[in-house]
Order: structure tokens, then sequence, then C-alpha cells
């Protein structure tokens, strides 16, 4: 991997705010040098559906089994009837959590489709809660819009989705966002935005625990403004500027923050709830996000197993919020996220345990996860060395011998498949590595191999894929 100081030229960036943090904290190559075996991306090709390989053709040719196992989706848009995704209710059973891929972090089929996803498991299978891999800050701005319908959401998206985050505001979340609006205003069981990622914490968070410590434990309030001393962001300042000026700070003083927001939480939590425990629960969770976020700063990205730690970390909080949501309200909620965080396993050995098998290990059978694939299309990406500049970014049919080939070959345009109940000649296959697309936030982009079944319960093929449409970003 080439080395620009003190930007990386090309890294693998399947995960949003962590990988921001190691931009700009001027990584070094080595820390995030490409893992072994990766591939090339994949160069732009013709159009047309691809012919099977010579291996493909043999006595094991999975493709009989695979479209026997597939059930055809009639679009990946949001309107209209969702009969088609019974076929998907049935493989996500009584599961209370769904996490939900995508091949791309900028596709528009990927976006809608989840939107679409929502809507049936919302309206036919109860479930009250759409996770995002945003802030938790963030998701209890958006929360408030979508449930009591404060502010206005093109500009809370357009506030709250900055840096890595800026590939969250699409015309296709303002959509998903206005329908769980309009959805609550005539329905009595209101559906909730989450974010449950850990790259930022917005002052609502250091306002409500300061705010409850003060009504309930008037004694402490000296004593939270000393630990939370530095760590809320100034007001008038933009996400993106926060973040950046997180990085700059050396590194001891980031783990004191990390340090004094611990404290914090262990001393909140010490405290006696009162007769609001939902309340007491909510704050306490706050809490847990403003030292989730500090923690996450408090490493060396200049070491690389600092650097391995990291992601680590971030993907364990990210499950610890989702699950602390299951576990507190019961709701149940679909996840989005990048494939990448939604698996059971890592193809990747800078990512030692994923967001997918910290839940699994939580919730057990109660979280099941959806993979997503496409053979062509295009995406929104980053492609300068600093990775500032974004652009369309188009790729042709997958190669041969990678996964989206053969699974391109099933006669539908796109479909749903249950991994788990496919039969024998299928689940064969999946659980053959093999080259599979993973596109993050940067492109280009290496091929990593992946062996879809042992990762993932369930797939979903797109044929193709168009880019989102971005809206205007703020310049912080």
């Amino acid at each position: 991997m080439a080395h620009k100081a003190p930007h990386l030229r090309h890294r693998h960036r399947t995960s949003s705010a962590l990988t921001a943090l190691l931009l700009c904290a001027g990584i070094s190559a080595a820390a995030l040098a490409q893992p072994a075996g990766a591939q090339p991306a994949a160069a732009s090709g013709a159009d047309a559906r691809p012919a099977a390989s010579a291996a493909e053709r043999g006595a094991t040719d999975p493709l009989p089994a695979l479209t026997r196992a597939a059930h055809p989706l009639r679009t990946t848009e949001p309107g209209g009837d969702l009969r088609d995704l019974r076929p998907l209710g049935r493989m996500v059973g009584d599961a209370g959590v769904v996490g939900m891929g995508e091949a791309t972090h900028s596709s528009h089929e990927f976006f809608t489709n989840k939107h679409r996803v929502l809507r049936y498991l919302v309206e036919e299978k109860g479930f009250t809660a759409f996770a995002l891999e945003a802030p938790w800050s963030t998701g209890l701005r958006i929360d408030d819009y979508v449930v009591h319908g404060k502010g206005d959401p093109k500009q809370i998206m357009k506030e709250e989705f900055q840096r890595d985050y800026n590939f969250w505001n699409t015309r296709e979340y303002l959509d998903l966002i206005q329908w769980m609006r309009q959805y609550n205003i005539h329905h009595e069981k209101k559906v909730h935005f989450i974010g449950d990622d850990i790259g930022y914490g917005g002052p609502r968070l250091y306002d409500d625990v300061t705010g409850y410590v003060a009504r309930n434990h008037p004694g402490l309030r000296a004593r939270f403004a000393e630990l939370y001393r530095g760590l809320r962001p100034a007001d008038g300042t933009g996400v993106g500027e926060h973040m950046r000026g997180c990085l700059q700070k050396p590194l001891a003083e980031r783990k004191d923050m990390a340090d004094r927001a611990r404290r914090a939480l262990e001393l909140l939590s010490k405290q006696r709830p009162g007769a609001d425990r939902a309340e007491f629960d909510l704050v306490v969770q706050n809490a847990r996000n403003i030292a989730q976020v500090a923690g996450q700063y408090a490493y060396d990205l200049n070491d690389t197993a600092d650097v391995t730690r990291a992601m680590l970390y971030r993907d364990e909080q990210m499950a610890a919020n989702v699950a602390w949501w299951r576990e507190h309200t019961g709701g149940k909620v679909l996840l989005s996220a990048h494939n990448a965080h939604v698996a059971y396993r890592s193809d990747d050995e800078r990512y030692p345990k994923v967001q997918g098998a910290f839940l699994r290990d939580r919730l057990g059978k109660d979280y099941v996860n959806v993979r997503l694939t496409f053979d062509a299309g295009s995406f929104n990406a980053t492609t300068d060395p600093e990775e500032t500049k974004i652009e369309v970014c188009t790729v042709g049919p997958a190669d041969p011998g990678s996964n989206e080939h053969t699974l391109d070959r099933v006669p539908y345009r796109d479909y749903v498949l249950d991994m788990r109940t496919a039969p024998a000649a299928a689940r064969a296959w999946l659980n053959v590595a093999r080259p599979t697309r993973n596109i993050g936030t940067a492109y280009p982009e290496p091929l990593y191999t992946t062996a879809l079944a042992p990762s993932y319960d369930i797939l979903i093929h797109l044929h193709r894929v168009t880019a989102a449409e971005l809206l205007p970003a703020a310049t912080s």
C-alpha cells in the first residue's frame, strides 16, 4: 500500500467512524497494510450477465440448488406491495434484532431496500426501531423528529452526518426518516431511530447527564463538571470539526479524557435510580456512550496492535448499544451497517471480532443477519489519497470465480435466499471462501475472500445498483 504522509493512499474502509479517526491521525501504512490474500479491485466491464466458468459448469454446479432456494424480489423501492418479502419474514422468524448489511456504503438500492424491509418488519413483524451506523447522539436527535416531530430532518442530517457519516446524508435516508415520522403520526406504537456508533458524542448527551444530576443529585454537580471538563463539544462546533479537534490532542490528554468519562459513568451508575427507572437507565446509557466515544479516541492509532484493539473496541461497543436497546425496551430492531459489521466472522485480521459476532454472543438466536451482494453498478466513494473527494464509481459484472459471478447466474434479477436451509449443493458452495466485493467509503478497495454461509444467515443479491443521491453537505 502506497503511503503519502499524513494520509494513506488506499485503505480498507468498511467501517466509517473509526477509519475517519485513522485517517486524521496519520496512521502509518504498516499499521493498516493490506491483509494477506486481498486482491486488486475488479475493473469495470460490460453490462451483460456473466457466463458460467468451466469449473462452475461441472458436476457440482450449485446453480440449480441456488435457484431452488431463491425467492424473487419484486423491487428494491419502498413503495407498493410488500408480499414478496414474506419469505424473508419467515427466514427472520422470531428474531428480535436483524442485522442487514450492504456491499457499498452509498448505493441507492441498498438504502431503499433497507427502507422497504423496515416497512415490512414494522407492519408485519412488529419491529419498532431502525439502528444505523451513526453516533448515538445523532440517533437521539433524529428520534426526536420521528417520534415528536421536533426539528427539520434535512437540517438535522446536514448537521449530524459529517465526515465519513456524510455517506448517510442522502435522499434515500431522508425518505426513510420521513416515512418513520408519517408512520408515527398515525400509529400509537412508535417506531424509533437509533444511532449505535461511537465516533462522536453530541452536546445532548452531556446536557442530559448533567441535567439529571442537577435535578436528582445536586451535590454531585461540581464533580461531574470536573469529570466532563473539555469533553463536551463547544457550542457552534460542527461534528467534523469536533472530531478533528479530538484527534489533534496529545495521546496522554485523550487517555485522561477517557478515564474521566469512565469514572463519571461509574459514579452515575452507583446512584439510586429514583422513581423513574426508565429515565435513569437512559441517562446512564448516555453517560456510557460519552465514555465509549472518549475511549475510542484513547488508542494510539500509530501503533499496529492498538489499531486492532481500537477496531475490536468499536464493534463491541456498537453491538452493546444495539443490545442495550433490545434488552431495555423489548423492541425489535432492524440494524443497518456494512456487511463486514453485521457478520459472524471477519475476513480481515485487523478486525478480530465484529459487531455481528458480539451480538450473537449476547443475544443468541435472537440475532440473525443478512448479507447483501451485487453484480454490477455504481456507488459514491472517496477516490483521492486524502479521501476527501467523493465521486460516483462504477464497476462492471463480477469476475468468474467470485461469489457474485455465480450468484448473478440465478435467473432472478433480485432475490432473497436462506443459506441455513438451502439444498446441500448450494450449502456446499456457500461454505467455500471466494473473492467478494467489500466496498466501504473509499475506492478502489481490495477484494476479500469470503465464505458466505459461515458468516451470514440470509442472502439478498441484487443484479445492479446505482449511486445514492447525496444531499448538500455542511461546510464543517
